[in-house]
């Protein structure tokens, strides 16, 4: 069930990255944000593009590699620092709203599933 999941957000991932290179603006705007100059366009991809495939790349691999947790676990890690992010801008400004609540908890669970869903064997040893 974990390599589903983890095909799930490799999929989920790649399919974010590209609707954000299609339509920046949208995807910002969906997000609160505002692009401005070329800083801001290249930050935007940076994170919206480029650190979502690599999320994709490594579930993907993680995937594929049968017998080595370890990549799942960075998965779930990755998956679960952007709520945790959230989380420290939700203390000082807030919890997000609408369409980005939600996929704060899509993130959330998919990051947790991933992690209860660990092979049993390899619990203690990475």
């Amino acid at each position: 069930m974990r390599v589903q999941l983890l095909q799930l957000v490799a999929t989920a991932s790649s399919l974010a990255a590209l609707v954000a290179v299609l339509d920046p603006d949208r995807v910002a705007t969906a997000m609160g944000l505002f692009l401005l100059g070329v800083n801001g366009y290249s930050q935007f991809y940076a994170i919206y593009v480029g650190v979502r495939l690599a999320i994709a790349g490594l579930a993907l691999l993680a995937s594929r590699s049968g017998d080595q947790p370890l990549l799942g676990d960075l998965v779930a890690l990755f998956v679960l620092a952007q709520p945790a992010g959230r989380l420290v801008a939700a203390v000082e400004i807030g919890l997000p709203h609408g369409f980005l609540l939600l996929v704060c908890g899509i993130e959330l669970l998919a990051g947790l599933a991933l992690l209860a869903l660990r092979p049993r064997q390899h619990r203690l040893t990475p």
